[in-house]
């Protein structure tokens, strides 16, 4: 379980989670819910999610910072491509753990991470 998502695998998570919500999976409203829930249990040390969301934190820091607007002042559409690549990724990836979490909650919490 700790490995870690490869873009493709993201860009794959956020096709197939956009649709699961209509297919019986958890709804985006479960999902988002799950997140406060996903930290909470990772900052105990219960859910082995620290690593993802790191990586989730440093590409919303990304797209949200003053210094991604550099990019988009010269090179205008290289700098919003960036920008649409880092956000379809942190979408797939929130989508994708939050399945991932959804479901370690489901099965029930072990005591200790491996």
């Amino acid at each position: 379980m700790a490995k870690t998502l490869k873009r493709a695998a993201a860009f794959t998570a956020l096709a197939r989670a956009l649709g699961s919500g209509t297919r019986g999976g958890p709804s985006l409203g479960q999902r988002l819910g799950a997140l406060p829930r996903m930290m909470r249990a990772t900052a105990k040390g219960e859910y082995d999610g620290g690593m993802r969301l790191a990586l989730m934190a440093a590409a919303t820091a990304y797209v949200v910072s003053p210094i991604d607007a550099v990019p988009e002042m010269f090179l205008w559409v290289f700098g919003l491509i960036d920008d649409a690549v880092a956000v379809t990724w942190l979408a797939g990836t929130i989508l994708s753990e939050t399945e991932r979490f959804l479901e370690w909650e489901r099965t029930g919490p072990t005591l200790g991470v491996k």
